[in-house]
């Protein structure tokens, strides 16, 4: 008897959040119809997550055969192989990936470590669906902007030095206590000192925010260049800019002060950043690759409509304090074989400090380039240029045709080659060493 070969082509859906990039302009969208004659995409509406993988929300199914993937590794224990089953259990995959399209700014959050994650599941099961943590990486495919962990803390006094409003907001008390706290020396005390300044934001007063909110988009406005002591994103833009737009999309919203407390990110294309758990973010502008732990589990305090949960955030968060250099991945060069002399191609590996999942993005101009097997299992999307990828070598090879939106599944331990010209594609895998 022949066994299949462990690679399909898949089926994924995508979700209509507010804050999705608008019809054909979402990355989300365009790779959701590609893959799915079902997906008509709506000029009027907002496209904002592709999903792929097992998760229960929005499991992806297998073309050929319409079975979800969540049935698939379920009725064949080898497709995410046996130390995967070991470390994570039979049925689901440890990872979930996803492209985000992001239209506007998507909610100030952070994401539990695993003991949290247990308590609020068992404490709030509606708005916390699981019990697993949720770290989390982002590699940008357009250029991206977003907010990510805490700026160092002499950023944030400059804030308080320059922005009056601000400074007036959170009260001369907490200001003058965070600049003793700051000056003291002592990792202990400047911890507490960002973890009583930002509660202090936090939990104001929705009528001073509003208040304050005003006054500071004012400010931003009737001084461009000045504002903030003229302090500029590092992207280029003016610090005011990004105060106007925000409060565009989400008037007087407490998020427009975390501004001065999280570091601001842009990133090029194939520039990624990772977020540990209990650290605070917010994406803002673009299309990314997002790779995190199986999970569904935000905890949001601001910009969104969706339900906050302040007193959790606070208590939750590390209060690290680092450039945001100190969020930027490096990713190092992913060995493969070369199956002709005319290939050209390039494969990067990220490789974030948790065993759930790495990315490995391939370039490949033409030619043809192989993978050895790994130990779990993968999912890989097509976001450039056109060929085929084939699993397995002999009797049941299987080939996939793929083009801009292809997602393929391929198993534990197949060896793969990808064929093409102007391919680009990024692929999201679990391996765990067997003992």
């Amino acid at each position: 008897m022949v066994l299949p070969v462990p690679l399909y082509a898949l089926r994924c859906g995508v979700n209509n959040y507010d804050w999705g990039k608008p019809g054909s302009t979402s990355r989300a969208a365009q790779f959701a119809a590609a893959s799915s004659a079902d997906v008509t995409i709506n000029e009027d509406k907002p496209y904002a997550e592709l999903w792929m993988g097992t998760h229960p929300t929005l499991p992806s199914t297998d073309i050929a055969s319409g079975r979800s993937l969540r049935d698939l590794v379920s009725s064949n224990e080898s497709l995410l192989g046996p130390a995967v089953v070991s470390k994570f259990g039979a049925g689901t995959l440890p990872f979930l990936f996803k492209v985000l399209s992001i239209g506007k700014a998507l909610s100030i959050q952070a994401h539990p470590d695993k003991r949290l994650a247990e308590q609020l599941h068992a404490d709030d099961p509606k708005n916390y669906p699981d019990d697993n943590h949720k770290p989390e990486m982002a590699i940008a495919i357009t250029p991206f902007t977003g907010l990510c962990g805490f700026r160092p803390l002499p950023e944030i006094d400059h804030f308080l030095s320059t922005v009056p409003v601000f400074r007036d907001l959170l009260g001369l008390a907490a200001v003058d206590l965070f600049k003793d706290l700051l000056a003291s020396g002592s990792e202990a005390d400047k911890k507490r000192g960002l973890r009583d300044l930002y509660a202090k934001l936090m939990t104001s007063d929705p009528t001073d925010i509003a208040s304050s909110a005003e006054s500071l988009v004012n400010a931003a406005r009737d001084q461009p260049d000045m504002f903030a002591g003229g302090t500029r994103l590092s992207n280029g833009d003016l610090f005011s800019h990004l105060i106007i737009e925000l409060n565009n999309q989400f008037p007087s919203d407490v998020g427009l002060f975390s501004t001065f407390f999280l570091n601001f990110v842009s990133l090029s294309p194939g520039q990624a950043m990772f977020l540990q758990a209990n650290e605070p973010h917010a994406y803002l502008s673009g299309d990314i690759i997002e790779c995190m732990a199986a999970s569904d589990n935000v905890v949001r305090a601001g910009f969104t409509p969706k339900f906050k949960d302040v007193k959790n955030l606070i208590n939750m968060l590390t209060y690290r304090s680092a450039p945001v250099s100190a969020q930027i991945m490096d990713p190092t060069p992913y060995p493969f074989g070369v199956l002709d002399p005319d290939t050209k191609s390039e494969s990067l590996l990220y490789d974030p400090p948790i065993e759930e999942f790495s990315v490995i993005r391939t370039t490949l101009e033409r030619g043809s380039v192989e993978f050895q097997g790994i130990l779990g299992p993968s999912i890989i999307i097509f976001t450039a240029g056109t060929g085929e990828v084939r699993g397995g070598g002999g009797v049941g090879k299987e080939v996939v045709s793929v083009h801009p939106g292809t997602v393929v599944f391929v198993g534990a331990g197949l060896y793969i080659q990808i064929e093409g010209s102007g391919v680009e594609c990024y692929r999201a895998f679990c391996s765990v060493e067997q003992d």
